[in-house]
């Protein structure tokens, strides 16, 4: 294990030599300076630990010494030495960064005690330093491979990244990740996918809410063909389809009532009975589930059952939403506008600053999805390549001006005509792309899918 090593600075030639002998006996690489420039020299030419300062000293005071020291070195620990300080003195050398302090006469002893409480310190710090590095290494990862809903250096972003780390690994455990609309709850999970030992296999996933009653056991456990008419063909469900990989439960509180006892058993048993078949198959499956509703309320409602909320309840992730971590706005806006000025071929060669004030304002009830959604519109309709503040309709979709601007005598709104005519436009502003659309109007695209069947668009 490599030495300690400790610089001793004191005029004194009498306690620098004892302090020292003392230090060397105890294993300690101990350096020796009488002068602050000779300390600042063996400074500059070695890796040193820690600083041992007496606060009396020719050329500059020890106080003066230690705030340079911390200037150049803010990593180093200094314990401070005096045998003409007060309480001034050492209020001075705490607030200005000291490990510690002892007046003389002190017992060698007690320097020796606070030379191993600062070691500590030091190595629980680089572990520390080490941990925050790791983790920075990861998010770029992910970042890189899921993109941009997990930029963020806000205390909340770092934590859900921190946690992201420890379950990744755990091959078997359920997620269930919490968190409203557009936080990114999908984008988590795949990045848990993504830092898993399964990331070479599938990544399925499924919108429970997008899912019909009749063939829910079809899709999620597969069935024999013949077991039903339209049965044509034996098909692989959605455990099969994931086997070995990930399956990914998306507004996992919409599941049907009836249905989720049978994708409990599943998970507890870890096999399933394609319908119209007797026989077990085994899958090897990584569950991670998504909710934006309160699933414990829920189950004590008697609308989601309890047993299934606690099985996928073993590690929760939950994400904040963006107005709780307003300090990463900006460097979302930053992301989106070379993202999307890249995409669309429409450089932006300036941002007005005004644009990252207001929006830090703005509650971004859409979460993530929302700021993409308000930059992408933005630098569509900007005239040239100049971000300006009126390009941002903050708090304003568009989609909506024709219920808006309704003049207030039409006191009778047909809803359905109101929805059909939103859909319609949203489609059109998305160039008849259902994605667009749908987050044009905040919501899934399963969700679009199915009202536009309803109005038969």
């Amino acid at each position: 294990m490599e030495k300690v090593r400790i610089l001793v600075v004191d005029d004194e030639q009498r306690v620098r030599d004892e302090i020292a002998e003392f230090l060397t006996r105890n294993k300690f690489q101990v350096f020796k300076a009488g002068l602050p420039s000779e300390a600042f020299n063996i400074l500059s030419a070695n890796k040193i630990d820690i600083v041992i300062l007496d606060i009396k000293l020719p050329e500059m005071d020890g106080l003066t010494v230690l705030k340079k020291i911390k200037e150049s070195y803010p990593g180093l620990e200094v314990i401070m030495i005096s045998g003409h300080g007060d309480m001034n003195s050492v209020i001075e050398a705490m607030r200005n960064g000291a490990a510690d302090f002892f007046p003389k006469p002190f017992r060698l002893m007690d320097i020796n005690m606070a030379i191993q409480r600062t070691t500590r310190y030091i190595n629980l710090h680089s572990k520390y330093k080490e941990l925050e590095k790791k983790f920075s290494l990861i998010s770029n990862e992910i970042q890189k491979q899921i993109g941009h809903q997990l930029i963020g250096k806000s205390k909340a972003m770092k934590s859900v990244i921190n946690m992201m780390s420890k379950v990744s690994s755990v091959e078997n455990t359920t997620v269930l990740i919490t968190g409203e609309s557009g936080t990114g709850k999908e984008l988590v999970a795949r990045g848990l996918h993504l830092m898993s030992k399964r990331n070479k296999q599938y990544f399925h996933s499924v919108n429970c809410s997008a899912i019909t009653e009749t063939l829910f056991e079809s899709e999620f456990f597969g069935h024999k063909k013949g077991s039903f008419t339209g049965a044509i063909e034996n098909k692989a469900g959605w455990f099969e389809i994931a086997n070995k990989g990930t399956l990914f439960l998306d507004e996992i509180g919409d599941m049907p009532l009836s249905q989720q006892a049978k994708v409990l058993r599943a998970l507890e048993e870890r096999k399933v009975s394609r319908v119209g078949a007797h026989d077990k198959i085994v899958v090897d499956v990584r569950v991670i589930a998504a909710s934006n509703q309160e699933l414990e309320k829920m189950s004590y409602e008697k609308k989601f059952r309890l047993d299934l909320y606690h099985r996928i309840s073993s590690f929760i992730i939950h994400l904040p939403p963006l107005r709780e971590r307003k300090e990463d706005i900006p460097l979302l806006l930053n992301y989106f506008i070379d993202h999307y000025s890249k995409k669309l071929n429409k450089p932006i060669k300036k941002v007005d600053p005004l644009i990252a004030k207001e929006l830090v304002k703005y509650p971004f009830p859409g979460n993530v999805r929302e700021i993409r959604n308000m930059v992408e519109r933005a630098i569509i309709i900007s005239e040239n390549d100049i971000l300006k503040l009126e390009d941002f309709q903050i708090g304003k979709t568009d989609i909506f001006d024709n219920i808006n601007n309704m003049p207030e005598s039409e006191e009778i709104w047909d809803l359905e005509v109101s929805e059909k005519r939103l859909i319609k436009k949203a489609l059109e502003r998305g160039n008849n792309n259902k994605s667009k659309a749908a987050d044009f109007l905040n919501i899934s695209w399963q969700s679009l899918d199915r009202r536009m069947k309803k109005f038969n668009l």
